[in-house]
Order: C-alpha cells, then sequence, then structure tokens
C-alpha cells in the first residue's frame, strides 16, 4: 500500500485542524539576516533576545506616535470638513437673505395694492391678477424657508411685533388686533418685525 509522503501528511493535517478552529502556520517563517535591518547581534542568545526587544520596544513606540500624528491629522480634517459645510451653508443662508430682503419693498406693495376696494369689473380683475401674483411669490419664497410672522389674534410677543398703537397699561395680556406691515422670518431667524396694532384681552 502507498504511504502518503510528509508533505501529503502535513496537508492532511493543517486541513484536520482547521476544522477544529486551530490557527495552523503552512510554512516555516521566513529567516531574516540581522545585518538587513541595521542589526548587530551578540553571540550570548539572552542579549540578543533583550536586544532585540529593545527594538521592538521601540518600535512600537514609534508606530504609536505615527498613529497619533495620523489620528490628529484625520481629526483636524475632519474639523475643516465641518466647518467648510458650515459655512457654505451660512453663506447660502445669508444670499437667501439679501434676495428676500430686496424682495421686501415689492412684497409691501403688492399688499398695499389689495387694501383698496375694486369699483369696476376691470379694478377687480387687475387686484385679482395682483393676488395671484403676491400668492405665486409668497409660496416660491416659503420653498426657501419664509415664515409669515401671525399677528391678528395673537399674543403680543415682542420679538416678533412691534406695537404702533398700544392701550394704557393694565395686567391683562396684549392681543394683536390690526397688522399695520407683515413681518417675516427666515429659516427660523427674524427678518423683520411685524407693524401691529394691540390691546388688552
Amino acid at each position: 500500500m502507498h504511504e502518503p509522503s510528509d508533505e501529503t501528511a502535513q496537508v492532511q493535517s493543517t486541513a484536520g485542524a482547521e476544522q477544529h478552529g486551530e490557527i495552523v502556520v503552512d510554512k516555516e517563517p521566513r529567516l531574516i539576516d540581522p545585518h538587513t535591518l541595521g542589526l548587530e547581534l551578540p553571540a550570548d542568545p539572552a542579549v540578543a533576545v533583550q536586544l532585540l526587544l529593545h527594538e521592538l520596544d521601540a518600535a512600537r513606540e514609534e508606530a504609536g506616535s505615527y498613529l497619533a500624528d495620523l489620528q490628529r491629522v484625520a481629526a483636524d480634517f475632519d474639523n475643516f470638513r465641518k466647518r467648510m459645510l458650515r459655512d457654505q451653508a451660512e453663506n447660502i443662508e445669508r444670499a437667501s437673505q439679501r434676495v428676500v430682503m430686496g424682495l421686501m419693498p415689492i412684497l409691501d406693495t403688492l399688499e398695499a395694492a389689495l387694501t383698496t376696494e375694486a369699483e369696476t369689473p376691470a379694478e377687480k380683475k387687475l387686484l385679482d391678477g395682483v393676488r395671484g401674483t403676491l400668492d405665486l411669490l409668497l409660496d416660491t419664497l416659503a420653498k426657501e424657508g419664509l415664515e409669515i410672522i401671525p399677528t391678528v389674534g395673537t399674543v403680543f410677543n415682542p420679538e416678533v411685533h412691534q406695537a404702533v398703537l398700544a392701550p394704557e397699561p393694565g395686567d391683562a395680556r396684549l392681543i394683536v388686533t390690526q397688522e399695520m406691515r407683515r413681518g417675516y422670518a427666515l429659516q427660523g431667524r427674524l427678518l423683520r418685525a411685524a407693524l401691529v396694532a394691540v390691546d388688552h384681552e
């Protein structure tokens, strides 16, 4: 009967060990000449081992220093990326704010036009066109984050309301009774307070 070769037996043994979850080194470690690493090992094995351990410790310390530097660079880059994204968002927000502020006189003009009463069919048709234009403009700006400050019927809020008509001081809450000029906020930031009249609740 043909006997398996040493190499075949080693392969079979390795396969069996892998099936049992063991870590197997399938070949001999590569021999390294110390001279290629710039090392001159002493003849005494114990001293040579100590020298190699010192070299290993120094190499680990150097590798740790490189890793710390790499982690610091990665953290700096991440902070830079976040700062760039934040600056970009702020630039877009400021640009949107400038556009909306430039359109406010147009919004005020259209709203003032709608306060007039139509006396003829032609005037009614004209006012309907103005109202449609105003609604379209507000809808477009709303998609960019424009919000109209609520006024009539709400509790007076000095942070978003500017009272131009107010009653004598009293204990009752102040309620907005009339809006003289619309107020606006953009992305939750106040652009212009609403001019209102207030009275006690």
